[in-house]
């Protein structure tokens, strides 16, 4: 039998490994003209790490007012660059081109939109694959973990910069919806409106497990070599599967039932191993058409950060000790390579357990933890007083149902958190299959549903 799925990886390396000798092996990791703000001013992060100096990549859209009183900060997903609009810098289309521009969602005929590059990234703001001024190096896996929280306060040095004092609103989707609520948490007197679609306010163990399942496919990659692949062969076929998995999560079964159905790409030949039906040429696709997009070691740092997203008052307090606990690392003199950048982040001493895991007993019905029975959420007090600092910013949460990776019961959860934490100014649509098949993607492609309901807000 022959394998034509594995022949093409080995042809991809042996291409990859031909380029090298002139242009080399490590992608260019870009979409285009972006502006870009360095930060000289350390930044300490959730979990201990330090950056000396960074840097934010960032695009704008609409003409900012006088009073600088117009502008939104847009959120981007996982993998997205700031390249939300095309613009006369760069016409390339943008992964929002639909929603910003005149009278659209984000109407650029009254506002001013910002759209950055997330701490942590590869299009332009500092992340693993950027050098570290310590040694002249990259930071690979000695990058620092992030959390939603670091990439807000990253941004709001941004916003500090451009003399921005108070934002008209932020928006955002998918990790982006998460960033957008964690900035309500920790600027609500910076924040005019927040709009988060298809988000979270804290992750749950399902998508947990989704994003571990790919990146141990990526990091079983030899070519990964424990993040140090720059200047070599970077993990294209671990990136290749880890986004087949993320892609099966982005969109919904009745609508792969509708496009793809049972059909085979060829009926005529025999069953195969590599991809047959239709729905396999289509993850196979789409997995090779991003393994060079995007860096893989960024997938790691910032698919991390989004597991360790949780706005609730336990972790909140947790996270305000350790910085607390590590705030005397912001007045260090910097003499040496270990204490800049990635090497200043706390060295990991987790191990593996010496015994095969066993059910734990399940937090009692008084706890603190979110129960979902039914498909209903119901707001915990640890949550409600983890967003009790937004309990004056009008909030827009939008679901979708047929959303698989951030269920509909999360945004029902977010609206019910703020409306108990004494918000009485919280929209919540819920957008049924009848409405839009195209699960998790849907804030990507649902312009009328999703862009008409942003837009409604924003213009209330």
């Amino acid at each position: 039998m022959s394998f034509p799925c594995l022949d093409a990886v080995e042809s991809r390396t042996k291409e990859i490994v031909s380029r090298s000798a002139t242009s080399g092996p490590e992608p260019s990791y870009t979409t285009g003209v972006h502006k870009e703000f360095t930060s000289k001013d350390p930044l300490l992060l959730d979990y201990g790490g330090i950056l000396k100096e960074f840097t934010i990549a960032y695009e704008t859209w609409g003409k900012m007012s006088v009073g600088k009183s117009n502008v939104i900060l847009l959120h981007t997903g996982l993998s997205a660059s700031s390249h939300a609009k095309s613009n006369e810098d760069n016409p390339r289309l943008g992964w929002w081109e639909k929603f910003i521009g005149p009278g659209l969602a984000l109407d650029t005929d009254r506002f001013h939109v910002i759209c950055t590059n997330v701490l942590g990234g590869c299009y332009g703001s500092t992340g693993p694959a950027s050098i570290d001024p310590a040694d002249g190096k990259r930071y690979a896996t000695r990058f620092p973990i992030l959390t939603m929280s670091d990439m807000v306060r990253a941004q709001f040095r941004l916003l500090d910069a451009l003399g921005v004092g108070k934002l008209m609103a932020s928006v955002g989707a998918s990790m982006g919806g998460m960033q957008s609520l964690a900035a309500g948490v920790l600027y609500p007197d910076r924040i005019g409106r927040i709009v988060s679609i298809s988000g979270c306010v804290r992750s749950h163990p399902y998508s947990i497990a989704l994003r571990h399942a790919q990146r141990q496919v990526l990091m079983a990659d030899t070519n990964w070599n424990r993040g140090f692949y720059y200047g070599g062969v970077p993990p294209h076929l671990g990136m290749k599967l880890a986004r087949q998995i993320a892609t099966v999560t982005y969109r919904s079964g009745p609508e792969w039932e509708q496009r793809f159905g049972r059909q085979r790409a060829d009926p005529s030949r025999p069953p195969a191993l590599c991809p047959d039906f239709l729905i396999e040429t289509y993850l196979d696709h789409a997995g090779e058409k991003f393994c060079l997009e995007y860096d893989a070691n960024s997938l790691l740092y910032v698919s991390k950060a989004m597991d360790l997203f949780d706005l609730g008052v336990t972790n909140q307090d947790s996270i305000r000790k350790s910085r607390q606990k590590n705030k005397h690392k912001l007045l260090k003199t910097y003499s040496s390579d270990s204490e800049h950048g990635g090497g200043e982040s706390e060295v990991c001493s987790l191990s593996l357990p010496t015994v095969p895991y066993t059910e734990q007993q399940q937090p009692s019905k008084g706890s603190s933890q979110t129960e979902s029975g039914g498909g209903d959420a119901v707001a915990s007090d640890d949550l409600v007083l983890g967003l009790f600092p937004m309990r004056n910013i009008p909030t827009l949460v939008l679901g979708v149902e047929s959303d698989i990776l951030f269920p509909a019961w999360q945004q029902r959860e977010i609206a019910d958190t703020l409306r108990k934490a004494g918000n009485t100014n919280v929209k919540h649509v819920e957008l049924g299959q009848d409405v839009s098949l195209f699960g998790h993607d849907s804030f990507l492609l649902d312009v009328k549903n999703i862009g008409g309901s942003v837009k409604s807000f924003l213009e209330e």
